[in-house]
């Protein structure tokens, strides 16, 4: 059994995970922000944490994460407000990021996009640009720090049924088939107890090779 913190746990892919998690006997903490989605988020077998990452500092997030064995960020300000996705999906990572590294929690899943990195070509015009500015850095943060870190890049995001099967040598285009969020939870799960996808960057989208299998 494993101690793992969700860091935006009222999220569609956390709320799936935080069930997986709890089904198969860890003891999960969902943060959230909002005290009303705090009956959601105990439904799933978490116990609910009000924490407001956006705000918080790193002494309280790193005091929040003591106990922990692992953290998984999954938090985002959900787009359309370009400072409020550089203050959660950027500042807000790299502060747990660096938290984590404080509190000795060794284990740390990013949940980023198939495609995000400092060269991601987004255009300045374009309404996503904060989003993957935002990831990039994270992703470059979390990367370069000394946590047993791993980046989920999952494709385009559906509401589909979980396949279970992905495409691990996915690369970002206009017409991938994208992945359900029930699929990257259980991408998730899955890299939570497998130490050779520690310092890796898991890019994928539904395909049909078993998520045990991948990045094997």
């Amino acid at each position: 059994m494993a101690a793992v913190t969700i860091i935006g746990g009222h999220g569609k892919i956390a709320l799936i995970l935080a069930r997986i998690l709890s089904s198969r006997g860890d003891a999960v903490t969902s943060w959230i922000r909002d005290p009303g989605q705090s009956e959601e988020v105990a439904a799933t077998g978490a116990t609910p944490r009000v924490l407001d990452v956006e705000n918080a500092s790193r002494e309280e997030i790193a005091a929040a994460l003591a106990g922990s064995d692992a953290v998984v960020f999954s938090a985002g300000a959900g787009g359309g407000n370009p400072e409020r996705t550089y203050a959660v999906d950027r500042d807000a990572a790299i502060r747990s990021i660096q938290a984590a590294e404080q509190a000795g929690v060794k284990r740390y899943v990013m949940v980023s996009y198939l495609g995000a990195a400092p060269d991601h070509g987004v255009p300045e015009s374009d309404p996503f640009f904060p989003y993957a500015e935002a990831k990039a850095a994270a992703d470059v943060a979390l990367r370069a720090s000394d946590l047993d870190w791993t980046v989920l890049m999952p494709g385009r995001l559906t509401l589909d049924e979980p396949t279970g099967r992905v495409d691990p040598d996915a690369t970002r285009s206009a017409d991938n088939p994208g992945t359900s969020r029930a699929n990257v939870a259980l991408v998730a799960a899955s890299v939570l107890d497998r130490p050779d996808t520690v310092g890796k960057d898991l890019p994928f989208t539904d395909g049909d090779t078993a998520i045990e299998n991948a990045w094997a």
